[in-house]
C-alpha cells in the first residue's frame, strides 16, 4: 500500500489522532506540516475548503474531517482493527467520538486549551480567565460523562482500544498541560488511569507534540 501523507499543525490533537492511528496500524506515513496561521490560505485551502486540520492524502485521494479519516484508515488497514465487532460496543465508540468532537472540543478544549496553551505559547498573549471560567461548567459535565461511560472498563467502548480512545485521549492529553486538569479529574480518577494506559502505548509515545515538531523540522 502506498504511503499516507498527513497535513497538520504540530501539536494539534486532531492531527495527533490521525498519526496515532497510523502508528497503531504500523503504517508508513509522511508528516506534512501546516504552519500555524496558514491553514486558511493556499496551498492548504485547496486541501480543506474550511481551512482546518488535519487532511489525509492517500494515493491522490484527499480526505478531511478527523472521524472520517480515522474510519478510512481502519478500513484501509484492516489488521489490528480499532472498531469493535460487537454492535453495541461499536455504537458506544461512535457515541464517544461524537462527544469528543461536539462537547469535549467545542466549548471546552477549544476554549481552555486555546487560552492556556495556544495563546501564551504560540501567540504571545495572556489567557482570558473569564473565558476559561465560563467553560468550566461544561468541562465538568463532559469529564463526568466520559468517566461514567468508561466505568470499570479498560477502554471507552469495550475492553480493547478503539478509535474513540484515540480521539478522546489526544484531546485530554492536551488538557493535562493546563491547571484546570486537576480540578476536572478530581472526581474522575478512572479517566486519569485510562489516559496513563493510552500514553504508555507506543502510538502515543511516537506522536507527542515534541516528536511531531521534530517530524515537521525534518519535512
Amino acid at each position: 500500500m502506498s504511503q499516507f501523507i498527513v497535513h497538520s499543525v504540530p501539536g494539534s490533537p486532531f492531527g495527533r489522532a490521525v498519526l496515532a492511528t497510523l502508528e497503531e496500524k504500523a503504517a508508513s506515513y509522511r508528516f506534512s506540516p501546516v504552519a500555524l496561521g496558514t491553514a486558511r490560505s493556499e496551498p492548504h485551502l485547496s486541501r480543506h475548503p474550511f481551512g482546518r486540520v488535519p487532511v489525509l492524502e492517500h494515493d491522490g485521494f484527499m480526505l478531511y474531517e478527523t472521524q472520517a479519516i480515522l474510519r478510512y484508515l481502519d478500513r484501509a488497514l484492516p489488521h489490528s482493527t480499532l472498531t469493535p465487532a460487537d454492535l453495541q460496543a461499536a455504537a458506544r465508540m461512535d457515541q464517544v467520538m461524537n462527544i469528543s468532537d461536539w462537547y469535549l472540543f467545542q466549548g471546552v478544549n477549544n476554549v481552555i486549551g486555546f487560552q492556556r496553551i495556544i495563546r501564551p505559547r504560540l501567540l504571545g498573549s495572556p489567557p482570558d480567565e473569564t473565558a476559561i471560567a465560563a467553560a468550566m461548567p461544561k468541562a465538568h459535565a463532559v469529564f463526568n460523562e466520559l468517566s461514567r461511560l468508561l466505568g470499570n472498563k479498560r477502554y471507552l467502548a469495550c475492553e480493547a482500544v478503539s478509535l474513540a480512545d484515540i480521539l478522546v485521549a489526544t484531546q485530554l492529553d492536551f488538557l493535562t498541560l493546563t491547571p484546570e486538569w486537576e480540578p476536572l479529574t478530581s472526581e474522575c480518577r478512572n479517566l486519569v488511569s485510562w489516559l496513563e494506559r493510552m500514553n504508555a502505548r507506543s502510538s502515543f509515545k511516537a506522536t507527542t507534540w515534541k516528536r511531531v515538531a521534530e517530524l515537521a523540522k525534518a519535512a
